[in-house]
Formats: C-alpha cells, sequence, structure tokens
C-alpha cells in the first residue's frame, strides 16, 4: 500500500522536526522518550502537527511511546476516514 508508506513518511518527517533527528534514525520500534530524550511537550508538538496535516484527533489516552506507535495511530485513523 503506497498510501500507508506515504504516511509513514510524512509521520517521520514531522517526528524528525521536533527534534532535529535524521529520520533514517527513527525507526518504528524507537521509543521516543527513552532513546530521543522526547518529552511530553515534543509529544504534543507531534501530536497537534500530525492532527493539523491529517485533519485527525488523538485522544490523550492513545499511548504514543514509539515511532510505530505514532504510525499505526495514524495510518489506521487516516485510512478509515478515508474509506
Amino acid at each position: 500500500m503506497p498510501r500507508t508508506q506515504n504516511i509513514e513518511h510524512q509521520i517521520i518527517n514531522i517526528i524528525s522536526k521536533t527534534k532535529e533527528i535524521k529520520p533514517s534514525r527513527l525507526q518504528a520500534h524507537a521509543n521516543l522518550s527513552r532513546e530521543f530524550g522526547f518529552d511530553t511537550v515534543d509529544v504534543v508538538d507531534i501530536i497537534l502537527e500530525l492532527e493539523k496535516s491529517f485533519k485527525i484527533t488523538i485522544p490523550d489516552e492513545v499511548p504514543l511511546d514509539t515511532v510505530g506507535d505514532f504510525i499505526h495511530y495514524v495510518s489506521t485513523q487516516t485510512l478509515r476516514k478515508a474509506s
């Protein structure tokens, strides 16, 4: 599904800009706070940017610890909206 890859690419770009991390270092299993020092404010910035970019809402209770968590949540929401 090229659409999912495109979504993944956009998410990684948004996350990488938040802390100026090379996108290639952001693997799906990478824990943002443990491995890259992201704090709550960084995560909120990412969430706001993702909500704006993808026109979705990400509830506070969604556990978003890894790059993969963001990719999974956003792609399921985006694809669900598209169908």
